[in-house]
């Protein structure tokens, strides 16, 4: 039977590889793992394949970067391939990482490194060749740049980070009176004053004040879910072989507030992310929790939209967010010209990342952020101060963006949701099975 070595030098099965990278991503093993940068074509043009899985107003945007970057470096040509967002694509990139069939460069969620990295399945930048091209430590903000670390060597490198955010309708917001002569909505500090800030909304809808869909969406329930605990200045601390750690009380505040706005009036009792973004565009309500990543289709829309970080209701500033982060697949044997390249590829895409704020994402690369051009961008400019109180997921191994522990969230959590379960039994159960993850190991 063929065997797979690690970086680390163990041996892995393929029974193992099937294994492990089925239980990390949880989703389907890919039918072919062929990353695109194959041999250099007869032109002498370097292929430099590039796995991502930005679709929609995202994709169009990459894709444009793209071309920029092959624009502009002649000797190579990058090839994209998008995969499907979620569990299936990291079940891919993990197989053909552990393969040695992999591109030379992929996109990762930055919560996600901590499962990868360790088994070797992601290579580290090269801080020397990183500068050659223009990049630095202090091109990025602190906490971003801590994020793309592991065991003191950089696994990642940040194009955005892309918070959970709140839209709002301007016009909605004037007829409520809920405007400060800037424009711009009116701060609430409680949870008590962000409701009466919804049902003021609701007087002018008829409908309702808040949108927000979540149904058979863990990523979607947890992102609010963990804005509202880390606002309460709570940790959740998952270390491997133990119990996890957690504030049981600010989870069940977080829980218990969250399910007080699902009564028909300040937001719709049920409903999926589809619904909930459909009646804000409708105008059948004045605020919508979601993605920064909404822009573009509130502004296809022509809605009078603004948008701000998640107003602070519990003391600390948060705002759950991930990065879309570069990471170098594991190869094989590295081709040192095409690893270059990719490098290169990287840097135009950070240094060119003005057009991917467009897309309602925050570039990582500071000198686009403090550019008068970022200035300019709204309602953009409104939050990018999420940057600065970024809550990303608690480190595991099963932990981040598309993962089944959020999946697990909404298993427990759902019901709480829907008034069925008190929000102390269904954190008591996540936990529980938190708790049996945690008594796993790494499968990769």
């Amino acid at each position: 039977m063929k065997q797979f070595e690690s970086l680390t030098g163990k041996q892995l099965s393929r029974r193992q590889l099937l294994t492990g990278s089925a239980l990390l991503g949880g989703g389907l093993l890919a039918t072919s793992l062929t990353g695109c940068g194959g041999a250099a074509q007869a032109t002498g043009v370097r292929e430099i394949g590039f796995w991502h899985l930005l679709s929609g107003g995202d994709g169009t945007k990459m894709q444009t970067m793209i071309a920029n970057a092959n624009q502009a470096n002649p000797g190579f040509k990058v090839h994209p391939t998008v995969l499907a967002w979620g569990p299936p694509y990291y079940t891919k990139l993990a197989m053909a990482s552990a393969g040695g069939r992999p591109p030379e460069v992929a996109i990762m969620h930055a919560s996600r490194v901590p499962g990868y990295a360790p088994g070797g399945l992601i290579e580290p930048w090269d801080l020397g060749l990183l500068a050659e091209n223009g990049i630095t430590p202090e091109n990025f903000a602190p906490r971003i740049w801590e994020k793309g670390q592991q065991g003191g060597k950089v696994f990642s490198l940040a194009l955005d980070s892309h918070p959970f955010i709140m839209f709002y309708n301007t016009d909605i917001a004037g007829k409520a009176g809920l405007l400060e002569s800037n424009g711009q909505l009116q701060e609430v500090s409680s949870p008590e004053g962000f409701k009466a800030m919804a049902l003021e909304m609701q007087k002018v809808t008829k409908a309702h004040g808040l949108s927000f869909g979540y149904l058979n969406l863990g990523s979607q329930m947890w992102r609010l879910f963990y804005t509202l605990y880390k606002q309460h200045g709570a940790e959740i601390v998952l270390t491997p072989g133990r119990q996890m750690e957690a504030d049981r009380d600010a989870a069940i505040e977080s829980l218990e507030f969250m399910a007080s706005l699902f009564d028909d009036t300040i937001a719709a009792k049920s409903g999926d992310i589809n619904t909930g973004i459909a009646e804000f565009v409708r105008g059948d309500s004045g605020m919508l929790f979601s993605g920064g990543w909404e822009l573009p289709t509130m502004k296809k829309a022509k809605l009078p939209v603004d948008a701000v970080t998640i107003p602070t209701l519990y003391g600390t500033p948060a705002s759950y967010a991930d990065s879309h982060s570069f990471v170098l697949p594991r190869q094989l044997v590295v081709d040192e010209v095409k690893r270059k390249d990719a490098y290169k590829f990287v840097s135009d895409v950070l240094k060119g990342s003005l057009l991917w704020a467009e897309a309602g994402h925050i570039p990582a690369f500071q000198p686009v952020v403090q550019s008068p051009a970022y200035g300019q961008l709204t309602p953009q400019i409104h939050y990018a101060n999420a940057a600065d109180i970024i809550a990303y997921d608690p480190e595991a191994w099963f932990s981040g963006s598309g993962s089944d522990w959020q999946t697990y969230f909404a298993e427990h959590i759902q019901n709480v949701l829907l008034g069925r379960d008190k929000a102390s039994a269904g954190w008591d159960s996540f936990v529980a099975r938190t708790n049996d993850l945690l008594s796993r190991p790494n499968p990769v």
